[in-house]
């Protein structure tokens, strides 16, 4: 009865969906060329051979499954790889990080019926593979319909999330049946899920810590350690905002102790780069800005990193580095990123999107968390000036990492029958 309704709903949504596609490419928060790929018109030909269809909502989850992609296309020569996510940023990097030329990136169209229908009328998938827990009434009604092989990989759901689809059970158990297996990143989001209907579930870990780690450009890298120095050197890293205001306070806090200390400042997403600047003006720091071409002079209070792609060169640099999303109700970034990277991690009162990474990494001491950002300044200035107790912390964090690396074994012998049958590998 849900269902239908919001089927008939969206059946009208067109106009208004095509206005606020609008409303967001004139804020840079679409892909103006590949508006198509949105309505599901997509130009590019279906590849031959057997198409795996990999959805990940953004950034984080695009990065993820990586590692998956890169076995799914070990399988043959015959398969291909098509991931789709849904925001700009994750495009980009997806650009430059798929495997080809047998992986490619495609914008998931938004769920209308006419987009849903157009978009599996083109591609034909042999398989889908839906990560964590984006899900769309349409899409996944298409899977079914069209009789697609489909699992739920990497899954993670909140309890809040949970709580909401509990209320509307019956929906759910149809929606989500859809699902042939269920591959959840902990027992306690395996339990929420088989409540909800999917048959067969089962917790093998976060493919979060399968990932390799965050590459990098060399050149960039001597470039810019040449440019800072011996300097003491820490990150707020993936800052959203609300966040930046309390790095920036921060940093003049820390300068008293440490003079010469230089912050590493990486807004989440880098088009807010001019809105730092302006914040970092008014601070009276001193700043070069990345997105500009400048580097770090011996003055400078803060390195404006507003670009994309350069996580892995922020987390060699930094020594230490204060998770963004933390501090502010977001849910926290990937720990494991840094972690591999021999970066000791401080994080806010608000991991929750990580909470169990969270946990066992600050269980074998590999993370410090703060109450709140008034804490931010004596926390970086007691690891940068403890140079022995921030690198036992830092691989406490890593070797948590490199134990649980195996997630993406168990998450292909998982899925081996359903490859089998979709005649992958």
């Amino acid at each position: 009865m849900l269902y239908s309704l919001y089927r008939g709903l969206t059946h009208l949504a067109g106009p208004a969906i095509g206005r606020l596609l609008d409303r967001r490419a004139a804020r840079g928060k679409e892909d103006p060329a590949r508006r198509h790929e949105r309505l599901g018109r997509p130009l590019l030909p279906r590849p031959a051979g057997r198409l795996v269809w990999v959805h990940a909502a953004s950034v984080g989850e695009a990065l993820a499954v990586l590692p998956l992609v890169e076995r799914l296309l070990s399988q043959g020569p015959q398969v291909q790889v098509m991931v789709t996510t849904g925001t700009v940023t994750s495009a980009a990097l997806m650009a430059r990080r798929l495997p080809g030329p047998h992986a490619f990136h495609q914008y998931v169209p938004v769920d209308l019926p006419s987009a849903v229908d157009g978009f599996l009328a083109h591609w034909r998938p042999d398989l889908v593979l839906w990560v964590e827990s984006e899900f769309w009434p349409n899409f996944l009604s298409g899977i079914r319909r069209a009789g697609i092989p489909c699992a739920l990989v990497n899954a993670r759901l909140s309890a809040k999330s949970f709580g909401n689809w509990r209320r509307f059970a019956r929906t759910a158990r149809r929606l989500l049946s859809v699902f042939q297996l269920a591959l959840a990143q902990t027992g306690v989001e395996a339990e929420r899920l088989s409540a909800l209907g999917i048959a067969d579930v089962r917790a093998v870990g976060n493919l979060k810590y399968s990932a390799p780690p965050l590459p990098i450009d060399p050149a960039a890298l001597h470039t810019l350690s040449a440019a800072i120095g011996p300097r003491p050197v820490w990150t707020f890293a993936s800052s959203h905002a609300g966040e930046e205001a309390m790095a920036i306070a921060a940093q003049v806090e820390l300068r008293r102790h440490l003079p010469d200390a230089l912050l590493l400042l990486v807004p989440r997403h880098p088009d807010r780069g001019g809105e730092v600047a302006v914040m970092l003006s008014t601070a009276g720091l001193s700043y070069a800005r990345r997105s500009e071409g400048g580097l770090p002079g011996a003055g400078d209070a803060v390195f404006l990193m507003d670009t994309l792609g350069e996580m892995g060169l922020v987390f060699r640099l930094a020594p230490v580095t204060v998770m963004g999303g933390s501090f502010m109700p977001v849910g926290g970034h990937n720990p494991i990123e840094p972690a591999l990277l021999h970066s000791a991690v401080i994080h806010g009162p608000h991991m929750f999107n990580f909470a169990e990474v969270a946990a066992e990494m600050q269980a074998a001491g590999g993370l410090l968390p703060l109450a709140g950002p008034q804490q931010i300044a004596d926390a970086v200035a007691g690891l940068l000036s403890e140079p022995a107790r921030r690198q036992a912390q830092a691989e406490a964090a890593r070797e948590v990492a490199l134990r649980n690396a195996t997630a993406i074994d168990r998450v292909m012998a998982a899925l081996a029958p359903l490859l089998h049958r979709a005649g992958v590998g």
